[in-house]
C-alpha cells in the first residue's frame, strides 16, 4: 500500500478517539474477561517483589520478611551484573510483570546517568532449561525500541507515562521459573523496582504450551532475503510482533509484505499487502497506541535516519501452526532516483535499512529457533554520520551577528547546543565552517532545537540558498533534524550560514538553538550508480524525499 502524507491535526485528540473506538469494538472480548472473573479459579496467588526485606537479625535479607521501617524497595545493578527478579518452583503461571527504573539522563539519584532499557537484557527460563525462553532487551520486549521511552497502551503490554513497564502475557511453567535482567551497559541500572505476580498451581495439563519471546536484528537487512522474525518447528501459536526500523535511505520504507509459512510449506500461504497493513494501519504509519496494535515511536517522515517502531498483538487472531512457522517480512519501499539503477523513483525497490524485532509465541516443548540476542554494544545502531560539527564550538563573535551566542547545556543533547539570542531580526545570523576532504555522496543536515521563543531561519551553503524557511517555534522545547541537501561536494572549505528571516506569530523572540551540522553517509549504491556525481549542486541544489 502506498504511503500518503496527511495533516495529523490534534494528535492527542485523535489518539484518544481511536482508543475509545477500538475498546468499544472489542467489547465482546472484554465481556469474556469479566465473565471469567465469575468462575472458580484454582491455585494460590504469589508475588516476587523488590520490597525491602530483613532477616531475624534485622539485617537485609532477600529471603526475609518485608521491613516495615524501610522504604528502600529498590536495587542498583552494576555494569556487567545481573539481577534475579523471580526464582520460583512450579507448577505455576506468571500473570503480570511490573518493572520501573531511572531513565538514562543524569539526575540527583544518578549524577552520571544510568543504563537505558535497550542495554538491559531480559531473560526468562522455564523448568531449568539452559536456553532462555525469553531473551530480548527490556525496552524492545515492552515495545519501547531504540533506547527511547515511549508510552504504550495495549492489552498485553502497558508502559504508562513511558516509565512503568507492565506485561500481562500468561507464562506457564511446570517445574521452575527464573526471570533475570542483565546489565550490559557501562552505567548502572538505577533504582530498579519490580513486582511479578504468579499463581501457584497443583498441576498443569500436558498440552499447556510455554511462552516464548526472542529478539533479532539485521543492521542493515540482508540483500536478496526477506527479514526473518521467527522460524521454529513444533506445535503452537504466534501471538505478537514488535518491529523497529531505522532508515538508511530517503522516502518510505514500508511497502514490504509479511510472508508467513505454516507447517513447513515452501511458499507462504499467508501473504500481506504492506508493512503498515500488517500493523493494522493504512497509508503509512504514525504514532498511535491501541489494544491490539500501535506505533509507540515515530520521529520524522522520509529522512535518512528516521526511526519507526510498531507492535502487533495477535490476541483474537493467533497464527496457529502444528509443525512449525516461519514469520518473515519484505524490506521493499520507495527509493530516491540516485539509489535506483534506472534513476527512477517508484514504490518497489529493495531497501537496505536497519531492522530489529521481537517475536512472541506459545509452543509446546522447546522451539528450534536458533537466534540469540547480541550484546548491547552490537544492539546500538551504528552512526550514519560521516562528519559531525558541534555548533557549541562556534560562539565567537566572528561566527554570529548581533546578539549573544553561548554554549548551553540541554537535556536533549549529551553535549548541549549553541544558543544564539539576537535582539531583533536585522543582522541576526550564525555561521559554522567545516572542511571536506574527499568527494563522495553525502547528505547535509542540521540538528536544531525548537522552542517557544525561537525564530525563522534560512540556510545557505557557501552563499547558495538551501530549501525553504525553517520555523523553529514550538510550544515545548524539542529537537528536530532539518535535512537540506544531497550532493557530491568537492574537497575544500565550506560555510553553513543561517539567517533570521522573522518569527512565528506565536513566538516570543528570534532565538536559535543548533546542536550540530552533519554530513550523513548515503548508501554505497549511490556511489556505485554515480548518477549525480558530475552535477553541480550550486546551480541546482537537490534534497531527495
Amino acid at each position: 500500500m502506498s504511503h500518503v502524507r496527511r495533516n495529523l491535526g490534534d494528535v492527542r485528540l485523535r489518539l484518544a478517539i481511536g482508543s475509545v473506538v477500538c475498546f468499544l469494538c472489542c467489547g465482546v472480548c472484554f465481556a469474556d474477561f469479566l465473565a471469567d472473573l465469575a468462575k472458580p479459579h484454582e491455585g494460590r496467588s504469589m508475588r516476587a517483589t523488590s520490597t525491602a526485606k530483613i532477616g531475624l537479625d534485622g539485617k537485609p535479607d532477600p529471603n526475609g520478611q518485608p521491613d516495615p521501617n524501610s522504604n528502600r524497595d529498590n536495587s542498583n545493578v552494576a555494569p556487567g551484573q545481573r539481577k534475579i527478579l523471580l526464582d520460583a518452583k512450579g507448577p505455576g503461571v506468571i500473570t503480570h510483570i511490573w518493572i520501573t527504573f531511572l531513565g538514562p539522563e543524569p539526575q540527583n539519584w544518578a549524577k552520571k546517568g544510568s543504563a537505558n532499557h535497550q542495554e538491559m537484557l531480559l531473560r526468562m527460563y522455564w523448568d531449568g532449561r539452559e536456553k532462555p525462553a525469553v531473551e530480548a532487551p527490556v525496552g524492545d520486549f515492552f515495545a519501547n525500541a531504540f533506547g527511547q521511552r515511549s508510552e504504550v497502551i495495549s492489552l498485553p503490554v502497558i508502559v504508562e507515562d513511558a516509565d512503568s513497564y507492565n506485561c500481562f502475557w500468561h507464562m506457564p511453567f511446570r517445574e521452575s521459573a527464573r526471570i533475570e535482567i542483565v546489565n550490559q551497559s557501562e552505567k548502572p541500572i538505577s533504582l530498579l523496582y519490580y513486582n511479578i505476580d504468579w499463581i501457584k498451581k497443583a498441576s498443569l495439563s500436558k498440552d499447556t504450551p510455554y511462552f516464548y519471546a526472542q529478539y533479532r536484528q539485521e543492521y542493515p537487512v540482508e540483500k536478496g532475503k526477506d527479514y526473518l522474525i521467527l522460524a521454529t518447528q513444533g506445535k503452537g501459536h504466534y501471538v505478537g510482533t514488535v518491529l523497529s526500523v531505522r532508515t538508511r535511505s530517503p522516502a518510505w520504507f514500508g511497502e514490504g509484505d509479511e510472508k508467513i509459512y505454516i507447517d513447513g510449506e515452501e511458499k507462504a500461504s499467508i501473504w500481506g499487502t504492506g508493512t503498515e497493513d500488517y500493523f493494522l494501519s493504512a497509508w503509512g504509519l504514525k504514532k498511535t497506541s491501541t489494544p491490539y496494535f500501535g506505533v509507540p515511536y515515530f520521529d520524522q517522515w522520509g529522512i535518512v535516519g528516521s526511526h519507526t517502531s510498531a507492535y502487533r498483538w495477535h490476541i483474537n487472531d493467533p497464527l496457529v501452526f502444528n509443525k512449525g512457522i516461519k514469520m518473515t517480512i519484505e524490506h521493499f519501499g520507495w527509493m530516491s532516483p540516485d539509489e535506483n539503477p534506472q534513476y527512477r523513483s517508484h514504490s518497489w525497490n529493495e531497501r537496505e535499512d536497519d531492522y530489529s524485532s521481537v517475536a512472541f509465541w506459545y509452543q509446546t516443548g522447546e522451539p528450534t529457533f536458533t537466534a540469540r540476542t547480541p550484546h548491547a554494544r552490537e544492539r546500538t545502531l551504528p552512526s550514519l554520520d560521516h562528519l559531525t560539527i558541534a555548533a557549541r564550538n562556534f560562539t565567537d563573535e566572528k561566527h554570529h551577528g548581533k546578539g549573544e551566542a553561548v554554549a548551553q547545556d540541554l537535556d536533549l543533547y549529551p553535549n548541549g547546543h549553541l544558543f544564539y539570542k539576537p535582539p531583533q531580526q536585522e543582522n541576526a545570523w550564525i555561521e559554522i565552517p567545516f572542511e571536506i576532504e574527499k568527494k563522495e555522496p553525502l547528505r547535509l543536515l542540521l540538528v536544531m532545537t525548537h522552542a517557544g521563543d525561537y525564530g525563522k531561519y534560512q540556510a545557505f551553503l557557501n552563499g547558495v540558498k538551501l530549501g525553504g524557511v525553517m520555523d523553529l517555534y514550538s510550544p515545548e522545547v524539542s529537537t528536530r533534524e532539518h535535512h537540506l541537501l544531497d550532493f557530491w561536494p568537492a574537497p575544500g572549505k565550506y560555510t553553513l550560514r543561517l539567517e533570521c528571516v522573522g518569527k512565528n506569530a506565536s513566538s516570543g523572540s528570534y532565538y536559535l538553538g543548533l546542536e550540530s551540522v552533519r554530513l550523513r553517509e548515503r548508501r554505497p549504491r549511490v556511489r556505485d550508480y554515480h548518477h549525480d556525481a558530475g552535477k553541480d549542486w550550486r546551480t541546482n541544489p537537490v534534497l531527495y524525499e
